[in-house]
């Protein structure tokens, strides 16, 4: 059944805004919306962490490393950026920031085909076969540094904080432009490769699937190796005016411990 809803004065019907064509695009109408809401909550149960991020605080990380991103890495629309991050609140803060940028995000791509490679403390080794620039992110609770920074790269957490909370990309970003490669399709094989466009189109589609509107909050527990995995915990709720309750090794809590979440975090939606 096809829905509609309008919050803040944004109007859908089966989809997004016809404005609406990059994920940037995304973010800043849910800016624009409602910026106090909450729109990524992370939990890692093998750490015990949680952060919350509002839109407006989601959005001033996102601008900030795609000013990073243009400015200190000199990537511009058309580059290639492997991604090597697990689900975190970061690597989604990286999603929004390539996409603003106008860069290919390239989730578990080949660093040494890419212009930039972004790495978390398990991949540095295979981050350096990247010959150009090389980011690493500690991902310690609250976006900390690493105690000794990594050889060879950037880090993420001592460079971000000095960048700006806005953001004006120098080129315009072209919505037909590839904007995300992940590995498999439907079936689990090969490569979807997706233009800014298309990108929206599909979580449009996926929120619909699930029933998503907005204020949904839904639970993820899948991992960001899939298209699946980064609709349920990014794009999809980001498409409908909702939030994700996004959730790292979450094979640790108990049945109880997951009943208490849905409960607390008010959850209306699960993809685990």
């Amino acid at each position: 059944m096809r829905r509609s809803a309008v919050r803040g004065g944004r109007s859908t019907l089966s989809g997004v805004n016809p404005s609406e064509r990059t994920p940037a695009d995304l973010l800043r109408s849910a800016l624009a919306a409602d910026p106090a809401r909450p729109l990524v909550t992370f939990y890692d149960d093998a750490t015990g962490e949680r952060v919350e991020l509002s839109v407006a605080t989601f959005s001033n990380w996102v601008a900030k490393t795609a000013n990073l991103l243009q400015d200190d890495l000199s990537a511009g629309p058309g580059d290639r950026l492997a991604l090597l991050l697990p689900a975190h609140w970061q690597t989604a803060v990286w999603l929004l920031a390539c996409a603003s940028v106008g860069v290919t995000a390239e989730v578990g791509g080949d660093p040494a085909d890419a212009d930039v490679v972004v790495s978390g403390p398990d991949t540095l080794d295979v981050a350096r076969a990247c010959g150009g620039e090389r980011v690493a992110l500690a991902l310690r609770p609250l976006g900390g540094r690493f105690p000794e920074p990594p050889e060879g790269f950037v880090d993420y957490a001592v460079e971000v904080p000095s960048h700006g909370d806005r953001f004006v990309p120098y080129a315009p970003v072209d919505p037909s432009g590839i904007a995300l490669r992940v590995p498999g399709d439907a079936g689990g094989k090969g490569l979807t490769e997706l233009t800014a466009t298309a990108l929206v189109e599909r979580a449009a589609a996926d929120a619909e699937r699930r029933g998503l509107a907005p204020g949904s909050r839904l639970l993820s527990g899948l991992p960001y190796d899939t298209w699946e995995g980064l609709s349920a915990g990014l794009y999809a709720p980001l498409a409908a005016d909702g939030s994700v309750v996004l959730c790292r090794n979450l094979e640790k809590l108990s049945a109880e411990g997951l009943a208490q979440r849905v409960a607390s975090e008010r959850v209306t939606d699960r993809a685990v």
